[in-house]
């Protein structure tokens, strides 16, 4: 089966007016894309922010008469703020198939693989995950993520113990405990992160006792050799004295997350508790390490 979508480019002054065109035409579905390059990134809860430039994009059976809805945009392109609409077709395809072509596995580092579970793993002694595309955040795929995984496998781990804050997928201390770590806890205030930890800490054969999951405000009372934190840069202000205090003397700070133009700000709030500073960039996004004075 083919489809048809119509592709509007316009402003967020505009976008309810446009979408209800869009769905009184018996839209299947309807997403909205940045027109330019503004991330949004840390909204209020509850929140639903939209660029000022974006795209929608409107999706249609193929049989569906779209002419009515293309002369009503046409028409009302300069009151509506429409900077170009396009109506293209679709060919149908095996969509899950090609969404899982889109994952392959992902090399961070010298000796630290993520494998999607549809992908035969070799048998070699390079450290493997298993970690498939979800709800909660960090497949290795985002800048951050890589950051803070190439980081990993630089380290020796052996026996190390590791907070991950902001845990998301579990990730990073899944592969903290993969590269040797004796124990990890993994914290987050999503609770859909914790179950998604929990289930690839099973995937990849972590022991239940040595990575425990739970929320902030039930962090057990103790300092780890490396703590990290992959989130955004205005949390990663807030919570400095929380993070520093779980932190050993000695032991090892790593903060990601972080845009280009906010590390200066970064940097100065824990540059008085760390040494050795150190900043790694990948696109516009930033890894800041350190060790606790």
């Amino acid at each position: 089966m083919s489809w048809q979508q119509i592709i509007c480019q316009t402003t967020s002054r505009f976008q309810d007016t446009i979408v209800g065109q869009m769905e009184a035409a018996d839209a299947v579905s309807i997403t909205w894309q940045d027109a330019e390059d503004d991330p949004i990134l840390e909204p209020k809860p509850g929140e639903m922010r939209l660029w000022d430039n974006l795209v929608i994009t409107a999706l249609y059976e193929i049989d569906v008469d779209l002419s009515s809805l293309l002369l009503t945009l046409e028409l009302n392109k300069g009151d509506w703020q429409i900077g170009s609409v396009q109506l293209e077709t679709i060919e149908d395809q095996p969509w899950e198939r090609a969404w899982m072509d889109s994952f392959q596995p992902m090399c961070f580092g010298k000796r630290l693989w993520i494998y999607p579970s549809w992908i035969e793993i070799p048998d070699d002694d390079t450290v493997k995950l298993l970690l498939d595309p979800g709800l909660a955040f960090g497949t290795g795929t985002h800048p951050t993520t890589a950051l803070c995984l190439e980081w990993l496998d630089g380290q020796d781990m052996d026996g190390k113990t590791v907070l991950d804050y902001g845990c998301g997928s579990g990730v990073l201390a899944i592969a903290a405990l993969k590269l040797g770590a004796k124990h990890a806890v993994g914290t987050d205030i999503d609770p859909q992160a914790l179950q998604a930890t929990h289930d690839n800490a099973e995937r990849n054969g972590i022991a239940p006792a040595s990575l425990h999951t739970c929320y902030p405000q039930d962090l057990p009372s103790q300092t780890y050799d490396v703590v990290m934190a992959n989130i955004l840069a205005g949390p990663l202000a807030e919570l400095a004295p929380a993070l520093l205090a779980a932190l050993r003397p000695g032991g090892q700070l790593i903060l990601s997350g972080i845009l280009a133009e906010q590390v200066d700000s970064i940097t100065d709030t824990y540059r008085g508790s760390l040494d050795n500073l150190g900043i790694e960039q990948k696109d516009d996004w930033i890894r800041i390490s350190g060790v606790r004075r």
